[in-house]
């Protein structure tokens, strides 16, 4: 492990927020694009599979795509977290346990938060990405999901995943938002993936035990 790693994107993360708490645009848009490869590299270096890196590395595409306000920049980034999204999918697939997610209730609860945000959203957005939203935001509930299949940690990266993106969502449909939303937005989405990270670094480090399922040994 390098520890310089960690410094650095902890800086990188205060630097980001405080510019957007403070409004100077050119600190976020400078700040903003080193956050997941500081991470991605943080997490290869700990162990952590290419799985892994691939999502965070997907994130960054859909980073910097989104520092750009038009509406095919937003597809195009969409579709990179998407992709992010799926990557997430397959690693907790292989290296979770489905022992670990709660049961019935906790399906429902996101079947029921997914079905309500769009049902909410969908008459607000632009007609252009209503579809797109709405299929987004499927893939999206079904990884926050997945995300628990290793444990809390996770389950709160993906949790977080969700809320992050679903300020960004009520903020295209032009819906009231928080002073400086970029700022919310940001925070819940650096914390979303610092936690699934965490979550699948502690999995893989973590002795074996009677409710996990078995797992490949390569990354």
């Amino acid at each position: 492990m390098l520890p310089v790693l960690p410094v650095l994107f902890w800086a990188v993360v205060v630097a980001d927020l405080v510019s957007l708490a403070g409004g100077y645009a050119l600190g976020h848009t400078l700040a903003k694009p080193l956050l997941m490869p500081l991470l991605a590299l943080h997490a290869r270096v700990c162990g952590g599979p290419r799985l892994l890196v691939a999502a965070l590395l997907l994130g960054w595409g859909g980073d910097v795509l989104l520092l750009s306000h038009a509406d095919a920049a937003f597809l195009a980034g969409m579709a990179s977290f998407a992709a992010g999204h799926i990557c997430y999918l397959v690693l907790f697939r292989r290296y979770g346990s489905a022992a670990r997610t709660g049961g019935a209730w906790l399906t429902g609860a996101y079947g029921i938060a997914l079905v309500a945000t769009v049902a909410l959203l969908w008459p607000d957005l632009p007609a252009g990405l209503r579809v797109p939203v709405a299929g987004y935001s499927l893939l999206l509930t079904a990884m926050a999901y997945g995300a628990t299949r290793l444990g809390l940690v996770a389950g709160a990266g993906g949790a977080l995943f969700m809320l992050s993106d679903t300020l960004i969502a009520t903020g295209v449909a032009d819906w009231p938002q928080l002073p400086r939303p970029d700022f919310w937005i940001m925070l819940t989405y650096i914390a979303a993936q610092f936690l699934l990270v965490r979550g699948t670094l502690d999995e893989r480090h973590a002795p074996a035990t009677a409710y996990r399922e078995v797992r490949p040994t390569t990354p």
